[in-house]
């Protein structure tokens, strides 16, 4: 803005078509600017701008006249359509009828000036407006996935962590009726010099039964509407091969290998290290397209591995942080157990949970 009004100014000594240095000042310079406004106001100004080289520079004399560049420019890229397009009317029509009264015609050479010199700063920040706008629908849009994508893994999440509590309430359950029927059976066989012994079994029973009700309540709030307790037992490894013989298809192999000695695990380090192979199974046949699984179980002295691997077109956009993946992790978790999933040289995917035995029992 500054610069304009000082080459407007400088004309005033060095141009001899400046008849009136203040008129020049007043109708030439002081109404650029008006020119500081231009983004907030981008047709009002070039109104401005436009009229004042109506009156102060109808022979297109003096280089004012290049600030309808910047105008028609700021008008295209400030302005949405349709008023973008009336702000190119409003700048070029002008433009047209004044170099049509100067000439006494308007030529094919005065509109093609006109076409270029004021449209083309105008198509060039219309361009730009459009490519930003673009850019920032492009960025909205995949902030709004992003939103919608961490929304759906908290609620996978959550599910997975109410499954995984519905299925320890059974496990924890079956082991409080275990203590209270075993507490009550030694119970009765004391006879009466056992007192005393008699006494503190009766409250272990108490406890025990306690305990159960407070149990079942707590499954009154993680269950599901219409869903009531397992009655059977929770699965753990040794239901795999029933697992594996149950999910095979025709034209996928699967293979399972355990190795290690068997060795006891807690019921829910057990139902853990089976929901993972599970899962991992489920979404191999489900998202790899594969030919052929394998799903392996090594036992080490201080920890469990469950790996499950196929020879699929590997990981898809987004299947990383699938909800299934998000539910053995939570498993996983539970137990300070870690995941690790990851592309296979020769194709894939190979899952690996490690759950460590230490304090598991």
């Amino acid at each position: 803005m500054a610069g304009f009004v000082l080459l407007s100014l400088s004309e005033i000594p060095f141009n001899d078509s400046v008849r009136s240095a203040p008129h020049h000042a007043v109708f030439a310079s002081l109404p650029l600017v008006a020119l500081g406004w231009r983004r907030q106001y981008p047709i009002t100004v070039a109104l401005v701008v436009l009229a004042s080289n109506l009156v102060a520079n109808p022979n297109h004399e003096f280089t004012t006249v290049l600030t309808l560049v910047l105008c028609s420019y700021t008008v295209g890229v400030e302005t949405a359509p349709p008023r973008s397009y009336v702000g190119l009317a409003v700048t070029l029509g002008p433009f047209l009828i004044a170099m049509a009264l100067d000439d006494g015609a308007l030529l094919p050479s005065d509109v093609a000036a006109a076409a270029v010199f004021m449209g083309g700063p105008w198509l060039v920040g219309y361009t730009a407006r459009m490519r930003t706008e673009k850019a920032v629908r492009a960025v909205t849009e995949a902030e709004r996935r992003l939103h919608e994508q961490e929304v759906r893994a908290h609620e996978a999440a959550s599910n997975e962590r109410n499954r995984i509590a519905r299925e320890l309430h059974d496990i924890v359950s079956h082991a409080i009726s275990v203590v209270t029927i075993q507490t009550q059976a030694v119970r009765r066989r004391l006879g009466p010099d056992h007192a005393e012994e008699a006494a503190v079994l009766a409250m272990v029973e108490t406890t025990a039964r306690e305990a159960q009700a407070e149990m079942r309540r707590l499954f009154g709030v993680l269950r599901a509407d219409g869903e009531s307790a397992a009655m059977a037992p929770q699965p753990g490894l040794n239901e795999l091969p029933r697992l594996v013989d149950s999910v095979s298809r025709a034209g996928t192999e699967i293979v399972l290998e355990v190795h290690g000695d068997p060795m006891p695990l807690s019921p829910g380090l057990d139902l853990t290290a089976y929901r993972i192979a599970q899962e991992g199974l489920t979404n191999a046949l489900r998202h790899s397209g594969a030919h052929r699984i394998g799903v392996i179980v090594r036992r080490h002295p201080t920890a469990v591995e469950v790996e499950v691997h196929d020879d699929g077109h590997g990981l898809q956009p987004g299947e990383a942080s699938g909800h299934g993946l998000v539910g053995i992790r939570e498993r996983a978790a539970l137990y300070g157990g870690t995941v690790d999933v990851e592309q296979q040289a020769g194709g894939g995917v190979r899952l690996l949970a490690r759950l460590p035995l230490v304090g598991s029992g």
